[in-house]
C-alpha cells in the first residue's frame, strides 16, 4: 500500500499570489459582466455582484502593489476564489435554468447564497488588512463588507414567494381539474410574464429547461421533485397552445425542432442506463464511470474523460476549477468496487460503450452550456465529498503506520488538501488527522515537521477545527516550532497558526498564557523574514487585543523591536509595527516603555508626511496618546518640530474619517499645551 502513495506527490509549492489575483479578477469580471441577471434571485443575486465587485477593488490594489504576501492573506484569497467559482456557477443556474424551477426552490437556493456569503464572512476573518498596503477607502470598504457579511440574514425574496405560491395554486388546480381542463390563462399568462416567459418561443425554451432538469431528478430518486417538474411541463405546454394562436405555435414548434435536437443528444446517454446513482457518474461527461480515478484536488472522474481534459492543455479541476498542483491519477478502488456491485445488481455490464456525455469541454455552443446546468451539484458535490473522505482516511492511515517517507507524502497531501475548501478541512478533522499531525510537529525531519505545521494552519480556518486543534493540545507544540523550527517557513507558519487560533477570543488568553508564546513571536519578529515578522506582527496584534496580554508583549521586548523596525526600510513591516504599537499605549507598562524612545517622535512625524494611510493613522494616535497623562515634554517637541503642524492640519482636512478625528484630537490639545506654556516654543 505505501508504493501507491507515490504517484501522489509533487514539489512542494503554493499557487503563486500573482496568479491567483489574476484568477481572482478574471471570475470578478466573468461575475460582473453578466448580460442579465436572473428572473429569480434577482436581489441575492445583484447584491452578490456588488460585494464582488467590492473586493475586486481589492484585489487590483493587492496586484499593483506587488509585495509579498503573508500566507495568512494567501489562503485568504485563496478561500474566497473558491466560493467566488461557486456563486458563479449558482448565478448562472439561476441564470440559464429554468425560472420556473428555480422559483419553486426559491427557499433553498436562497440559502445557498446565504450559505456562500457567511462562508465569505469566514474566509475574510484570516485577511491581515493592516498588513496590505491599501488605500483607505478600501479598507474601511473591505471592513464593512466583511462586518454585513459576518452579520447577513437570510433573505428570500417575498415577491418571489407569493409568485411561488401562486404557481403552486395554479399547478393544484390544473391537476385538480384535469378532466375538464378548466385552468385562468389570464393568471396563468400574467405569472409566467412576470418571470420572463412573455412568446412562445420563450415558453418553448422553458419546456426543454424543464426537461433537462428532469432528467437530472431521474438519477437521483427524487420522486415528488420529478413530478412537480413534469407538472410544470404539463402546465407550460398546455398554456401555450392556449395562449398563442396557431401561427405562434407552429413557429415554436420548428423552432423547438431545431433546439430540441441539442436536448436530445444531451439525454440520450441517460436512457442507455436508467437510474444511474449520480455518485456513479463521472461530473464530465456524466456517464457511468468504467475506471474512476482521483486527482489533486480530491475530485473523482473517469480515466478517460480527464485525461481528455489534462491532454487538452487544462491544468485545473474541472469541477471546482482549482489550479492542479499535480497530474496524477489514482484510482479510486472503494469507488470502483461499489460501482461493480451496483452493475451486477441491476444487471449492467460493467465494460459497455456508454453514450456520448451532456458536457464536451472543448465545445462552447449552446448545447454546451445547456448540458452544463444539467449537472446535478448536490449529487456531484456527494461523489466529491466521498473522494475526500476516502482521500483522507487512507492519508491519516499512512501518518499513523507509514515510515518517515510516507508520513512526509501523507502530510504534504493532508496540507494540500485541506488548502482549499471549508468542506474538506471539516472531513479531515473527521478523518482523525490533527492528532497524528500535532504529533508530527516534534519530528526531526524537517519536511515533516514544516509540513504538519502547514497543515494544521490550514486546518485551522475553519472554526470547528480551532477548538479541536486546542483541545488535542497542539498549541505547546506550535509555539515549539515557532522558537525552534527546522525550517524558516515551518516558524512562520507557525506564527500564523498562532494568529489563526488566536481569532477565537477564549484562545487569546489561553495562548497568551503560555509563558514561551509570545517571548517566541518577538523572536521571529527580530529574526524573521519579511513574510515571517508580518505574520508575528500580526499575531502579536491579535494577542494584544486582549488587555491582560499586553503588559507581557511589552515585558518580551516587543517595544524597542518595532521601533527598530520602523526604521527599517527593507523589513517592509512598518504599519504592522505601528499597529502593534498603537494597541500597547492601553496598558502603563507600554506607554512607559514607549516614551522612552527617544528616536520614536522624529520618526512617527516623518511618517505623517511619507507614510501609508494606515501608517498616518496609527502615526497619530501613538502621539496623541503619548501627548495625553503627562506627555507634555512630547508635546513641546511636536510644536518645535516645524513639519508637524502642517502634516496635521493636512490630514484633518484630507485624511479618512477617523484620521481626520485623532488629526483634530491632537491639534487641540497641543493648542492647550502652547497656550499653557507660551515660553516653551
Amino acid at each position: 500500500m505505501d508504493a501507491d502513495l507515490s504517484p501522489l506527490m509533487a514539489p512542494s509549492g503554493l499557487l503563486p499570489a500573482v496568479s491567483l489575483l489574476e484568477s481572482l479578477l478574471h471570475i470578478c469580471n466573468e461575475v460582473t459582466c453578466m448580460e442579465k441577471l436572473p428572473s429569480v434571485q434577482i436581489r441575492n443575486a445583484s447584491t452578490m455582484i456588488r460585494r464582488i465587485t467590492i473586493l475586486s477593488s481589492l484585489f487590483e490594489e493587492i496586484l499593483e502593489i506587488n509585495r509579498p504576501l503573508p500566507p495568512s492573506a494567501i489562503l485568504c484569497l485563496a478561500e474566497i476564489f473558491s466560493v467566488f467559482r461557486r456563486v458563479k456557477f449558482l448565478i448562472l443556474g439561476c441564470k440559464d435554468g429554468s425560472c420556473l424551477w428555480g422559483l419553486i426552490q426559491t427557499q433553498f437556493v436562497s440559502n445557498q447564497f446565504h450559505v456562500l456569503v457567511k462562508e465569505m464572512g469566514r474566509a475574510l476573518d484570516i485577511l491581515p488588512l493592516s498588513l496590505l498596503n491599501i488605500t483607505a477607502d478600501t479598507r474601511e470598504q473591505v471592513e464593512l463588507l466583511h462586518k454585513q457579511a459576518k452579520r447577513v440574514d437570510l433573505f428570500i425574496d417575498p415577491r418571489e414567494l407569493q409568485r411561488r405560491q401562486e404557481l403552486l395554486q395554479i399547478m393544484a388546480n390544473e391537476k385538480k381539474n384535469n378532466n375538464n381542463r378548466f385552468v385562468d390563462f389570464g393568471k396563468v399568462k400574467e405569472t409566467l410574464s412576470c418571470l420572463g416567459l412573455r412568446n412562445p418561443f420563450e415558453y418553448e425554451e422553458e419546456i426543454l429547461k424543464l426537461e433537462v432538469e428532469a432528467q437530472k431528478q431521474a438519477g437521483t430518486g427524487g420522486l415528488i421533485a420529478r413530478s412537480n417538474i413534469d407538472n410544470l411541463i404539463s402546465l407550460v405546454s398546455y398554456s401555450k397552445s392556449n395562449i398563442f394562436d396557431d401561427e405562434e405555435s407552429e413557429k415554436a414548434k420548428q423552432h423547438h425542432t431545431s433546439i430540441g435536437r441539442n436536448y436530445d443528444t444531451c439525454s440520450s446517454s441517460q436512457s442507455v442506463v436508467p437510474n444511474i446513482p449520480d455518485e456513479f457518474r463521472c461530473p464530465i461527461s456524466l456517464d457511468l464511470m468504467r475506471d474512476p480515478v482521483i486527482i489533486a484536488s480530491g475530485h473523482t472522474y473517469d480515466r478517460n474523460s480527464i485525461a481528455q481534459w489534462i491532454n487538452s492543455g487544462h491544468y485545473t479541476c474541472p469541477k471546482s476549477g482549482q489550479r492542479l498542483l499535480h497530474m496524477a491519477l489514482v484510482p479510486n478502488y472503494a469507488l470502483k468496487s461499489l460501482m461493480y456491485q451496483w452493475c451486477q445488481e441491476n444487471n449492467v455490464p460493467s465494460d459497455e460503450d456508454k453514450a456520448s456525455s451532456f458536457l464536451d469541454s472543448d465545445s462552447k455552443n449552446s448545447k454546451g452550456k445547456l448540458c452544463d446546468n444539467a449537472v446535478d451539484h448536490l449529487s456531484a458535490a456527494k461523489a466529491g465529498v466521498d473522494a475526500v473522505k476516502i482521500t483522507a482516511e487512507f492519508l491519516v492511515g499512512k501518518l499513523a503506520t507509514g515510515s518517515v517517507e510516507i508520513q512526509r507524502q501523507a502530510a504534504y497531501e493532508l496540507r494540500l488538501l485541506a488548502k482549499t475548501g471549508m468542506n474538506n478541512r471539516g472531513i479531515i478533522a473527521e478523518a482523525g488527522a490533527i492528532p497524528f499531525l500535532v504529533t508530527l510537529l516534534s519530528s526531526y525531519d524537517p519536511r515533516i515537521q514544516e509540513n504538519a505545521v502547514t497543515a494544521l494552519l490550514n486546518l485551522s480556518i475553519y472554526d470547528n477545527n480551532k477548538i479541536l486543534i486546542m483541545a488535542a493540545g497542539a498549541i505547546d507544540s506550535i509555539i515549539g516550532v515557532l522558537e525552534s523550527g527546522k525550517t524558516m517557513e515551518a516558524r512562520e507558519n507557525a506564527a500564523a497558526s498562532i494568529f489563526s487560533l488566536s481569532m477565537i477570543d477564549d484562545f487569546k488568553g489561553t495562548i497568551g498564557a503560555r509563558p514561551r508564546a509570545i517571548p517566541a513571536l518577538v523572536g521571529l519578529l527580530k529574526e524573521g523574514s519579511t513574510a515571517g515578522k508580518k505574520d508575528a506582527a500580526t499575531a502579536l496584534f491579535n494577542l494584544a487585543v486582549y488587555n491582560p496580554n499586553k503588559a507581557s508583549v511589552v515585558v518580551a521586548g516587543a517595544v524597542p523591536v518595532l521601533v527598530d523596525l520602523l526604521m527599517d526600510d527593507k523589513a517592509g513591516v512598518t504599519d504592522d509595527a505601528l499597529s502593534v504599537l498603537s494597541l500597547l499605549l492601553g496598558c502603563s507598562e507600554g506607554l512607559e516603555e514607549i516614551r522612552k524612545s527617544r528616536v520614536l517622535v522624529p520618526l512617527l512625524i516623518e511618517l505623517l508626511r511619507f507614510g501609508s494611510p494606515k501608517g498616518k493613522e496609527n502615526s497619530i494616535a501613538l502621539l496623541l496618546g503619548l501627548c495625553k497623562d503627562g506627555g507634555e515634554e512630547v508635546g513641546r517637541r511636536l510644536l518645535l518640530n516645524p513639519r508637524s503642524i502642517p502634516s496635521l492640519q493636512s490630514l484633518a482636512a484630507d485624511g479618512s474619517l477617523r484620521t481626520r478625528r485623532k488629526a483634530d484630537a491632537l491639534l487641540r490639545l497641543l493648542n492647550r499645551c502652547c497656550s499653557q506654556s507660551p515660553n516653551s516654543v
